[in-house]
């Protein structure tokens, strides 16, 4: 039985992002459709064992990872959220600011997330090996 996202639907999935834990990620099949694709600046997968894999793996890497949802825009099949990103990588406090767009099928799962953020900036420009050639590399590009 079809059926589209309802408004309770919406906020339990921004309710499960924000409160994101090894425990709660098999959730994932109530929100995410068996082939459904994850795409970010990393990763690039298909089918909800998949995606949750790659929360595993970052349950596994990261110490305290935790999304705050800034805005949550919703229209029809589509939408997006604004996002905050924090963990702790290495004993170092990080913060990723970015966007995710979600499209989701006739059952009201989500069929495609695509992340956008900017690996440069968030994250390659905090890491000291890294840091000083992107912003020399930043400040090169700029036009003005």
């Amino acid at each position: 039985m079809k059926r589209p996202l309802s408004q309770a639907d919406w906020q339990a999935l921004l309710d499960w992002y924000q409160t994101l834990t090894p425990d709660t990620l098999p959730d994932i099949v109530r929100y995410y459709a068996d082939g459904a694709r994850f795409k970010d600046p990393f990763n690039d997968a298909r089918g909800a064992d998949k995606i949750q894999a790659i929360f595993r793996h970052m349950f596994k890497t990261l110490d305290a990872p935790r999304f705050t949802i800034l805005h949550a825009l919703r229209d029809g099949d589509q939408a997006f959220i604004t996002w905050d990103f924090d963990f702790i990588y290495a004993g170092r406090q990080l913060s990723i600011h970015g966007g995710s767009h979600l499209q989701f099928d006739a059952d009201g799962k989500i069929a495609l997330h695509r992340d956008y953020w900017d690996a440069a900036e968030e994250l390659f420009e905090k890491i000291p090996v890294l840091g000083l050639p992107v912003a020399w590399l930043r400040k090169r590009l700029k036009a003005a």
